[in-house]
């Protein structure tokens, strides 16, 4: 089993071979999910901590609720709906090379200095886009960026309009009495 950080470094210079790499190895399981937790902290904390620890917790649920339902659905459209000839992946396979596609948004730590957060979260979130159609198109064995573009920006939608659903049904009635 290849380092960590070794791979988390490839991961985020867009290295196609850790991609491969971690896509084979049903082992790096345990280090998507690490990248996908390190990368919510880091985000936490590039917020200067307002929110708190309860929030930065929050986060690291949600994000793997966000990774896992992404991972899900880019197998489904990748290898149901957009399959190309060569598509052969599983569930796991999606999962460990997407996790490995957060690594870019541990930069989001820069942004506990003032001024930098919101170029920190804009740098992040492109870097990660882009980690993530690299991710998809290895784990998919995509001989075109642009499918693996489009199944990332299908499952991207679907994704937030679960998580959307989601949190409106998870959050409190509001009612129209004040005390």
């Amino acid at each position: 089993m290849a380092g960590f950080t070794d791979r988390l470094l490839r991961a985020a210079k867009l290295d196609v071979t850790v991609y491969e790499e971690v896509e084979a190895d049903k082992e790096a399981i345990s280090q998507a999910m690490g990248v996908v937790v390190l990368s919510s902290v880091a985000a936490g904390i590039g917020t200067g901590l307002a929110a708190g620890f309860v929030s930065i917790i929050a986060g690291v649920i949600v994000s793997l609720l966000a990774w896992y339902v992404w991972a899900y659905l880019t197998y489904i459209i990748g290898t149901k709906v957009l399959p190309e000839p060569r598509t052969h992946a599983d569930i796991g396979q999606l999962l460990r090379s997407t996790g490995f596609s957060s690594s870019p948004g541990l930069i989001r730590i820069v942004g506990v200095f003032p001024g930098l957060t919101d170029l920190a979260f804009l740098v992040a979130g492109i870097w990660m886009l882009i980690a993530m159609v690299v991710a998809v198109r290895q784990a998919l064995d995509y001989t075109s960026t642009l499918r693996a573009v489009g199944v990332c920006l299908i499952g991207w939608v679907v994704q937030s309009i679960i998580l959307a659903v989601f949190l409106a049904l998870a959050s409190p009635p509001r009612s129209g009495i004040v005390l």
